[in-house]
């Protein structure tokens, strides 16, 4: 029996979400200060940087968590690496690689807690289930899910897709029942949500943190030719189409209060105008 004092019942630490087995916290102010960052952490904390913290309460399930995420764990715990031989640890270091996640996600199960490392980013807990066959995520979202939940490795459909659409050639793909906590750069609140059907969104820029395994992404020209797409000074653009969700940032992370990311001139992020439209053109 574990009993847990001056977390849930702690007048600085509130409950901002929850979702199967899992309870985001948020740290109302930054008391771990000294006089030096005293200034830093006021105005952090102004701005919406908080210290928030995700904890699994386990009753007899399990959960798989990005290596190195986890605090303390509390009662009948145990942990499993999640590498079985040589050749599994081979197949996760490239799948790693090329994803920007971390060779191993250990497991954790048993029944008492584990307690997520803090962190200054936004908490996202999202149902898969609702995400038809899957949801691909931006390289470095994930952060734990239920280990019932499947992953794969998924590829651009064609080559101009990895080279112009900033999304980079392969990225983790979810599947299956369960819940995913996800680190995100970008609250909630302010990710736009399309749900598409039979439909397509084209975005100017790597925008979009996750999207339906579903959908087709393509990187096409912003119109039917090269200076159209030259004289808009869009260039091109990312494309997705099919049925499905997309979650999509209002900037792309790195450029807010940017100005030379202002309307008057193409996002850094996506393909530059010029030499953009030229490689657009001879790829198709």
């Amino acid at each position: 029996m574990i009993q847990v004092n001056n977390l849930q019942n702690n007048k600085n630490i509130e409950k901002i979400a929850q979702l199967g087995s899992y309870e985001v916290f948020e740290y109302q102010k930054d008391l771990s200060v000294d006089p030096s960052s005293a200034s830093v952490a006021y105005f952090m904390n102004k701005m919406n940087f908080k210290k928030r913290q995700v904890l699994c309460t386990l009753k007899g399930n399990s959960v798989k968590v990005q290596a190195g995420a986890m605090q303390w764990t509390a009662g009948n715990v145990t942990m499993d690496s999640g590498v079985k031989g040589a050749k599994d640890f081979f197949g996760k270091a490239l799948k790693g690689m090329v994803t920007g996640e971390s060779l191993s996600k250990p497991i954790y199960q048993g029944n008492g807690y584990v307690m997520f490392e803090p962190t200054y980013k936004y908490i996202i807990l999202e149902d898969i289930s609702a995400w038809g066959n899957g949801m691909v995520l931006d390289d470095g979202l994930f952060l734990a899910c239920d280990s019932s939940i499947q992953e794969e490795v998924v590829s651009r459909a064609n080559a101009s897709s990895a080279i112009l659409g900033g999304e980079g050639l392969f990225n983790l793909s979810l599947s299956g029942q369960g819940i995913a906590v996800l680190e995100s750069s970008v609250p909630r609140e302010e990710l736009i949500e399309f749900v598409l059907d039979n439909d397509e969104v084209r975005i100017d820029g790597n925008m979009a943190i996750a999207w339906s395994k579903d959908l087709q992404f393509t990187v096409e020209k912003s119109t039917k030719t090269a200076l159209g797409s030259l004289v808009s000074g869009e260039g091109l653009v990312n494309v997705y189409r099919g049925t499905g969700k997309i979650l999509m940032a209002p900037v792309a992370y790195g450029t807010l209060m940017n100005q030379s990311n202002s309307s008057s001139e193409p996002a850094k992020t996506s393909s530059d105008g010029i030499i953009g439209s030229v490689v657009s053109s001879f790829l198709g």
